[in-house]
């Protein structure tokens, strides 16, 4: 073993104070990822739709996440990633002071999906961490250590939000809990103003706007026809003709992309043997950690008794599956680091993915009691902490410096698409085979469940063995490539 194999402590050192400050803005992303899930029925009733109506609130902002995260993403390399980081805050904060003042479906639904913007702010804060670090020894280990903290912080919000969300809305009124995270935003915002530095040496260069367009063109329909099988089922002929035509946008992007001198999206990085693997990894990912936990959380609800199935568990009780799932998250986040120093970041990353198969394939010998479903939870919790943070500090690390918020944004674009299908993979899987009771009281029938953990697993087992391809020097800092030296693509 050579001296740069050699694992060594690396400390943040110099980049503790910003890293705390994003530390925060992390913090209120995941209040607002769990705070508003216990009062979902409250705003039902206050815009007065149907309960099945909510899922539109779902479906726009995921959709508008899709198509802000690959402009923002560049545009932070071109220009900063921390104006765009204040500009991303600053659209979040408008958006959610319209929630608690309007009883208009149409206008909540605007303003919960503008809403979605706060889907940027970790890739361009890993972008900003990189950058800074880029030029320190122990570059990609500083990073990923950061990357857990930020990890954590969101987590950590995410318990903090569903706790006090769920207990604000039974002795408040609704537009005074809505409210607390709009303000917890408006801090954010002056807390990235004046406790974080910009990233050093932005790139510069001209925004390719056909490039936004003809992407947003592809998202917009694939995401879109997605959400046309779910409501009108798999038989559904223009539902499928819809997500086709999204997949076939894809090509005249690509083909523009590859003719520019600066792309929007770089789409040769989808050839590069680190950074490929790295990007199919989190759209399968995405499969189990966007699309699986309404799932789990309705089989929890499930009575037994009168469907055969379920742990028959109140809210409370499922609200604590949920929080002991994402302790263990934080805990996979901050153990990463430590994992990846020991043995290499890609086998960190693969011992990470495969946690996540083995936790939801442990669900098909292991779901008939509470502490069995804790225990899987905690298994594929593990693992997907890991892979939130790691991620996109490993594109981070393999990407040239120049597409850094790229390569990061990246990361969660195709997490989101993996999402998106799976949710509607799953939405179709458990409606499908409904009858008698289970058709008229639970969200979907036992085989549908059994999907959901076989697909997960799978998808997961298959990221791992992707990893297995990366090359052994990936996501680590090599000499062979100068910080100062933009690595090739192809």
């Amino acid at each position: 073993m050579t001296r740069a194999d050699t694992p060594t402590r690396v400390s943040i050192g110099t980049l503790a104070g910003v890293v705390g400050f994003l530390a925060f803005v992390e913090f209120t992303s995941g209040v607002l990822q769990g705070y508003y899930t216990p009062m979902l029925t409250n705003i039902a009733r206050h815009l007065s739709i149907h309960d099945a109506d909510v899922n539109w609130l779902e479906g726009t902002q995921l959709m508008l996440s899709a198509l802000v995260v690959p402009a923002f993403a560049k545009l932070g390399d071109m220009i900063g990633h921390k104006r765009m980081l204040l500009i991303s805050t600053a659209v979040t904060a408008a958006a959610s002071f319209v929630l608690p003042f309007t009883a208009s479906f149409a206008v909540f639904l605007v303003g919960w999906a503008l809403m979605g913007f706060y889907v940027v702010w970790l890739p361009l804060e890993i972008a900003l961490i990189w950058s800074r670090a880029r030029r320190l020894e122990g570059r990609s280990t500083i990073t990923a250590r950061a990357s857990g903290f930020l990890v954590a912080a969101l987590e950590s919000g995410a318990i903090i939000g569903a706790l006090a969300g769920g207990a604000l809305v039974d002795v408040l009124p609704l537009w005074i809990v809505l409210l607390v995270p709009a303000v917890m935003i408006v801090i954010c915002f002056f807390v990235v103003l004046f406790g974080v530095a910009e990233s050093p040496e932005p790139t510069g260069g001209r925004f390719d706007t056909v490039g936004v367009v003809l992407i947003s063109l592809a998202l917009i329909a694939f995401t879109g026809g997605l959400s046309l099988l779910r409501l009108n089922g798999p038989g559904d002929v223009v539902s499928w003709l819809v997500v086709a035509l999204g997949v076939v946008l894809v090509v005249p992007f690509a083909l523009w992309e590859l003719r520019q001198d600066d792309p929007l999206i770089d789409v040769r990085m989808f050839r590069s043997p680190a950074l490929g693997p790295v990007f199919l990894t989190a759209g399968l990912f995405g499969v189990s950690v966007l699309g699986a936990q309404a799932p789990l959380s309705t089989f929890a609800r499930t009575d037994p008794a009168v469907y055969g199935y379920g742990l028959g568990t109140s809210g409370f009780a499922t609200s604590l599956i949920i929080g002991v799932y994402l302790i263990a998250m934080i805990t996979g986040a901050l153990l990463y680091p430590l994992a990846s120093r020991l043995t290499a970041p890609r086998i960190a990353l693969i011992v990470a993915a495969l946690l996540v198969g083995v936790g939801f394939l442990m669900f098909l010998p292991l779901h008939e009691t509470y502490l069995q479903v804790i225990v899987n939870m905690v298994v594929v919790g593990i693992g997907s902490g890991a892979l939130v943070a790691a991620l996109p500090a490993a594109a981070a690390s393999a990407a040239a410096h120049t597409q850094t918020g790229v390569a990061t944004g990246l990361t969660n674009s195709v997490k989101t698409v993996g999402g998106a299908i799976a949710s509607c993979v799953f939405g179709i899987a458990l409606l499908h085979g409904t009858a008698g009771a289970a058709a008229e009281g639970t969200a979907g029938s036992f085989a549908g469940y059994v999907t959901v953990w076989v697909v997960c697993g799978v998808t997961a087992l298959a990221a791992a063995a992707l990893l297995l391809v990366v090359p052994k020097t990936a996501f680590s800092d090599r000499a062979m490539h100068p910080v100062t030296e933009v690595e090739p693509i192809a």
